[in-house]
């Protein structure tokens, strides 16, 4: 097994200092080095802790030799491509983590900015953090299995306010929805 912390930490911008500190009880960056490098075993403790700390499931701590990841080999900048010191795996949304699970939305018909074949990848918040997700693409459930997307433009109370994304809709309002899943990454083949 490939041990994938380096690859990890870096996607979620943090120094070795950084998950360090973030580790419960804290650990030194020398060790958490040790662990990236493969010097030092990854046992289970250390999955734990350091998964805890980088916010990830452990088995996402690993992966096998025999299907080797895709690999981040350039950036792209204002001007230009640019090429990394070092090639890294790709990590993908569902395995950086984060609070609330995530729910896709298929497009199957252009809508907005959307166009049929994309993937909207979003996360589920509750009602008490809508306010984070004003002007942000929101799905949210509605009464009837039915569902409201568009732009959350207004939260008054359990009261939401959305803007379909297609044109000349009228905004919808949703009273106490269950949870609001907030539009995180958009998966679109070229």
């Amino acid at each position: 097994m490939i041990n994938r912390i380096r690859d990890i930490r870096k996607g979620k911008n943090m120094t070795l200092a950084d998950l360090a500190l973030a580790c419960d009880p804290p650990t030194t960056a020398q060790t958490i080095g040790r662990l990236e490098t493969g010097m030092r075993n990854l046992s289970l403790k250390w999955m734990e802790r350091i998964s805890a700390a980088l916010d990830v499931e452990p088995e996402m701590l690993v992966r096998s030799e025999k299907s080797p990841p895709a690999q981040v080999v350039a950036r792209l900048l204002a001007d230009g491509a640019d090429g990394l010191d070092e090639a890294r795996d790709a990590i993908l949304a569902t395995e950086l983590g984060g609070a609330g699970s995530l729910t896709v939305l298929a497009v199957e018909e252009a809508n907005g900015p959307y166009l049929p074949g994309d993937q909207l990848w979003l996360r589920q918040i509750t009602l008490e953090d809508a306010a984070r997700a004003i002007n942000r693409d929101v799905l949210v459930p509605r009464k009837g299995g039915r569902f409201a997307f568009g732009r959350l433009i207004d939260r008054q109370g359990n009261r939401l306010a959305i803007l379909p994304s297609g044109t000349g809709q009228k905004q919808q309002v949703v009273e106490d929805p269950a949870w609001i899943a907030v539009a995180e990454m958009l998966v679109r083949k070229l």
